[in-house]
């Protein structure tokens, strides 16, 4: 029985680079949804704002969540960092830990 072959490195890459990217924008449409989006719904009355900007970054969060679990297969994470990365896009600004820390384990072979 043959084992299977391991990714060629662009792809490890990629996905890590995918997630990074993915990351980067999901974490700024949670500062737009927490700093632009609910003040105009509670302070002016316009939950339209809420309902736009929550919903592109629902979409965003999502696409993030199946990024991670993809990069973390392909890169053979533990499932700690998984959840480490995880934690870290649910806290305002965290996705800039995950944005460091991601740019270095793309380096990483």
């Amino acid at each position: 029985m043959t084992e299977p072959a391991a990714a060629p490195a662009p792809v490890l890459h990629r996905c890590v680079e995918n997630l990074r990217l993915m990351g980067i924008a999901e974490g700024i449409s949670f500062l737009l949804l927490l700093g632009v989006a609910m003040p105009l719904k509670y302070a002016y009355g316009m939950p339209m704002a809420v309902r736009v900007v929550g919903s592109l970054h629902g979409l965003l969060f999502v696409t993030f969540l199946a990024l991670l679990s993809h990069a973390g297969i392909k890169r053979d994470w533990s499932p700690l960092t998984s959840l480490g990365f995880l934690g870290a896009s649910v806290i305002p600004f965290g996705f800039l830990l995950v944005d460091g820390k991601l740019k270095r384990e793309r380096s990483a072979p």
